[in-house]
């Protein structure tokens, strides 16, 4: 389980043919505070993956292997991603982890597309959600956008879109500043309202 707070953005430095199918990736980025341990869960841009072997230490970065399924690479971004892409990193939190963003599980749902970016005032990205997701998307509810967790700033249910406004340290410290239109982003909304939705959908008098 994670928290959607990017802890560091890294770098894909090697993409190459896993052993059991798919890509293993390499990613390199600022040193943990704690070094991760093989076995353990990266977020990776949303995505939930294991760490294979060791940590390599490069001086002040280290350097991580984790191998995606091809069904990852198919129904993620991640499988758009060539060496030289950065990612949002997140290590997995303990029952002792402030919660500041909200419970994220790192499944993906589906790849979201950048519709508009406001740079005005405000920093606004607004983003077309597969349509199955859109029950689950309310406004002022949490949703996570490529790892991060952000707040909902608004929902236009008859254009199939909401919207996120955005921190200059948001901006700053993730890939999200980075986005351009057009471009995907992997989306998970929160697992209560996905919970809510499903138990409404299939279990409820009238539910469809």
């Amino acid at each position: 389980m994670f928290t959607g707070l990017v802890q560091r953005t890294g770098e894909i430095v090697q993409l190459r043919p896993a052993e059991a199918g798919g890509v293993r990736l390499t990613v390199r980025s600022r040193a943990f505070d704690l070094t991760p341990s093989p076995g353990d869960s990266i977020c990776v841009s949303g995505c939930c993956l294991t760490l294979v072997g060791e940590a390599r230490s490069t001086g002040e970065q280290i350097e991580m292997d984790f191998d995606v399924i091809e069904e990852s690479l198919a129904k993620t971004k991640l499988g758009g991603l060539a060496e030289g892409s950065r990612v949002n990193l997140e290590t997995s939190c303990t029952p002792a982890t402030l919660l500041g963003g909200h419970v994220v599980q790192g499944h993906v749902e589906g790849v979201g597309e950048v519709v508009r970016i406001e740079s005005g005032e405000s920093y606004e990205v607004t983003i077309r959600p597969p349509e199955k997701l859109m029950p689950c998307i309310t406004p002022k509810g949490s949703i996570t956008l490529d790892g991060i967790s952000l707040t909902i700033a608004g929902v236009d249910v008859s254009g199939g879109t909401f919207h996120v406004a955005l921190i200059p340290t948001t901006l700053g410290e993730t890939t999200i500043g980075d986005a351009k239109v057009g471009e995907g982003m992997n989306i998970e909304t929160d697992i209560m309202a996905r919970t809510v939705v499903h138990y409404l959908q299939n279990y409820s008098p009238g539910g469809s």
